[in-house]
């Protein structure tokens, strides 16, 4: 405040002199001389002049500013003014309401084919695809390109609120229209020219050669490249040989798009390729693109083919730096799996077990018979050399609780069921995880268990989806096995050395390839009987484990009941029960459903307590019930898979469910 005061006093004004002139003049008036009389009066009178002189100075510059004011004024709106009319955009003032057009300069009507301007019309009514939306949810640009008359513009914008005359507040938009044709077209070929590397695989090349002459292998082999050098010839591509059965092919990705409009016809011309046994060629794509460098993309196209392999093979899979993509995959696995295989796979999970403090054994959520029993030849081996060994399961919420009865009543698993905050407890760094009956990190009885273990194996026979478990030490992963359970009767084979399992551990394995196999009906090969004669030679009894797949007369009946409502939609027999049913009993219905004359295969979708609602499918024929449910965010393998559908009405669930069915069989 003293600031500004001192300021005032500073500032150029004649008061003061005025005031300080009159304190002379009155006190030369006081002094009583004659001299001083005639004194006084001069400076009375010089006084009054500079005031007079001050007063009409002080008018003459207050005209000369409002002068100098007005003119300024008139020559910004001149500028302003001109600047609109001769912006160098197109540019249009429209009402957000309705879209009409209030003001628009000569280049946004040029733009639009019009030679006048045309005020108070709609701006719909000369580009169809405008709409001011975008404007509405605050954005400042446009979010899409628009093309007019030929060239492509970017919209950017911004929103006015004038005051009408009735006190009303219209909303305008202003819309700058600029010209990026030139720039698009180069991103347009910056993006179509990328280089993608594909990785073409032969699955089936052993079985294909096998006991063949040497001059028909060399033209089995001559037939398929052939095959796929016809098929790359037009996109402009490289494709080398740099394996037995591998090829490596890098092209632009301008031909991408036709290759996946084409769902990838190479799968199908590679099966034309048949042996003198039988046996029809299939091949497995793995391509990478929008890598950061061609290293980047090579690796993407490694992963994808082994994520392809993994699922079964005769697929394609694309991997970007965010996400894999299907296709194909609709034929039967191919069998890949050797006893060599399993043979190494055995020793590497022998040597993990043995370098471990401790062995934790987890499966999926809901743990069924399958990744009991895998979790229960775990613990055998473990046991074998003297590892402290836990199952990780919430037994409350678990398919498989007289399996898990008839182990607690066992005095060496009486104690061997843990809670997953239990084993985040006794975890240290030297613990072994090891993960059976899922690959899937979501699926897993607790993530945070799967998180906090340094070491983790995996042992599972359903494909690869498009979230795995990636840093895993050992992953024994075949999907051409019928269950965890054979898998794991095979590496126990190996493993045991002729040393015995107990019963209760035999019946548990033996009860997990009965319940995947559906009683040895389905997914079932000549390992799964191998399988089954190991574990009956150790004493498994048939008769105990029907026990233990048999559910009570309550069950029997919500099965039936289900089974009432279900109806034929394209082959696949679907039951919509509107109230949540039990996990188990559902699974049985979609079994059951499958005994139905024309039923290639089943689904029973119902709502969970928590919002959510589920799907559980089966499959007897051709349909690859997997890649449906994969479509609704789930997995599993051809013949048995599952989605959890999140906060969804059973409705909307229903309807979503269709639509994918649709999708499968149209493509």
């Amino acid at each position: 405040m003293n600031k500004k005061k001192t300021q005032r006093l500073l500032e150029p004004n004649t008061r003061p002199y005025m005031f300080f002139l009159l304190v002379f003049a009155v006190a030369t008036f006081l002094i009583k001389t004659d001299y001083n009389l005639y004194l006084a009066a001069a400076e009375g009178v010089a006084i009054l002049a500079l005031l007079i002189y001050s007063l009409i100075s002080r008018r003459r510059k207050g005209k000369a500013l409002k002068a100098y004011i007005d003119s300024v004024t008139y020559d910004t709106e001149n500028a302003k003014n001109n600047t609109l009319m001769n912006f160098p955009l197109p540019i249009v003032v429209f009402r957000l309401d309705d879209s009409r057009i209030i003001w628009g300069n000569e280049k946004f009507f040029s733009i639009c084919g019009e030679k006048t301007s045309r005020s108070e019309t709609n701006v719909a009514e000369l580009i169809p695809e405008f709409s001011g939306k975008w404007l509405v949810e605050g954005k400042s640009q446009c979010p899409d390109i628009m093309e007019v008359g030929g060239r492509k513009y970017q919209i950017y914008g911004n929103i006015v609120r004038p005051g009408s005359e009735d006190g009303s507040k219209t909303l305008m938009g202003i819309a700058y229209w600029t010209d990026v044709t030139e720039f698009d077209e180069l991103r347009r070929e910056h993006d179509d020219s990328r280089p993608v590397a594909a990785v073409f695989v032969i699955d089936n090349l052993d079985e294909l050669l096998k006991n063949q002459p040497e001059r028909i292998r060399n033209d089995l082999r001559d037939e398929i490249g052939e095959k796929l050098q016809l098929w790359c010839e037009d996109k402009q591509g490289v494709l080398r040989r740099y394996d037995r059965d591998r090829y490596l092919f890098i092209f632009e990705e301008r031909y991408l798009r036709e290759i996946i409009e084409s769902r990838f016809g190479i799968l199908q011309t590679v099966h034309e390729v048949v042996s003198p046994s039988g046996i029809h060629a299939t091949l497995s794509i793995g391509i990478g693109r929008e890598g950061a460098s061609f290293s980047e993309i090579l690796q993407f196209a490694e992963l994808s083919a082994e994520m392809a392999l993994s699922r079964g093979g005769d697929q394609a899979v694309i991997k970007n730096r965010f996400d894999f993509e299907f296709y194909g995959g609709k034929a039967g696995e191919i069998e890949t799996r050797t006893k060599v295989r399993s043979r190494v796979m055995a020793n590497a999970i022998a040597a993990l077990i043995q370098d471990a403090s401790r062995v934790l054994v987890m499966g999926h959520r809901y743990s069924d018979m399958d990744s009991i029993g895998a979790s229960v030849a775990v613990c055998a081996i473990a046991k074998k050399f003297s590892v402290p060994v836990f199952i990780v399961a919430d037994t409350e919420k678990s398919s498989a609780k007289p399996l898990i009865k008839k182990l607690k009543d066992t005095p060496e698993y009486q104690h061997s069921f843990i809670s997953p905050q239990e084993a985040m407890l006794i975890a240290d760094a030297r613990t072994l995880l090891v993960v059976v009956d899922t690959n899937r990190p979501e699926q897993v009885e607790d993530m945070g268990l799967l998180q906090s273990c340094n070491k983790v194996a995996v042992i599972d026979h359903h494909r690869r989806a498009a979230t795995y478990i990636d840093n895993a030490d050992l992953s024994f992963v075949e999907t051409y096995a019928s269950s965890a359970c054979e898998l794991l009767t095979e590496v126990i084979e190996v493993v045991m050395e002729g040393e015995k399992l107990l019963r209760c551990e035999a019946e548990a394995i033996l009860a997990g390839i009965v319940l995947d196999t559906k009683s040895f009906t389905m997914r079932t090969g000549d390992r799964t009987f191998d399988a089954a004669a190991v574990l009956r030679r150790n004493g498994a009894d048939t008769t105990e484990v029907k026990k233990l797949l048999q559910s009570n007369v309550e069950k029997s009946v919500a099965r039936y009941r289900i089974m009432q409502n279900a109806g034929l939609y394209r082959s696949i027999a679907i039951a919509a029960p509107e109230t949540p049913q039990d996990r188990i009993v559902a699974a049985q219905a979609a079994d059951e459903l499958l005994n139905i004359s024309g039923v290639e295969a089943s689904m029973v979708i119902y709502p969970l307590d928590n919002g959510d609602v589920f799907v559980s499918a089966r499959s007897i024929g051709e349909v690859n019930v997997q890649i449906i449910m994969e479509k609704l965010g789930g997995g599993g393998n051809r013949a048995s898979a599952a989605a959890q559908i999140k906060n969804r009405e059973l409705k909307d669930a229903l309807t979503a469910l269709k639509k994918a069915i649709d999708e499968y069989f149209e493509s």
